[in-house]
């Protein structure tokens, strides 16, 4: 599979129609092991207008495609979701926020903890941001 069939095919799995404009911000979000602000993508895609990306980011995120994340931080952050997850509460992971290098990562092998809510209480979604620093960060520290 070419690189260009795998964002096509990931496109595709959400309903997703595929222009160049969403295939350029979906192959900038994979390219790092980090979730990415709008902020982020304005500095990675300088020549795509800000509304252009905000309006991406909805799309793929009302189609299941990205998951948000709020680390504190005081910006959104997204981050590409795996094509078994339909963004339910059993998909939830925890996601780790670097307070050096500000960068936030998912840390899918860690299944966010569930509590059993008192009787009438619906739960919709968990965010489960831990805060420390990133081994990257870590190693400079020594």
């Amino acid at each position: 599979m070419t690189d260009e069939q795998f964002y096509l095919d990931k496109l595709k799995h959400r309903g997703i129609r595929p222009t160049a404009t969403r295939l350029l911000i979906l192959r900038e979000m994979i390219r790092g092991d980090e979730a990415v602000s709008l902020p982020d993508m304005e500095r990675y895609l300088p020549t795509v207008d800000k509304s252009t990306i905000s309006r991406t980011l909805s799309l793929f995120l009302l189609n299941r495609l990205v998951h948000v994340i709020d680390d504190g931080s005081g910006s959104l952050k997204y981050a590409v979701c795996s094509d078994d997850c339909d963004c339910s509460v059993e998909d939830e992971h925890t996601h780790f926020y670097c307070t050096s290098c500000q960068r936030t990562f998912c840390l899918k092998q860690i299944a966010v903890p569930v509590v059993d809510l008192p009787p009438g209480f619906t739960l919709s979604s968990i965010n489960y941001v831990l805060k420390g620093l990133c081994p990257e960060c870590a190693a400079g520290e020594r």
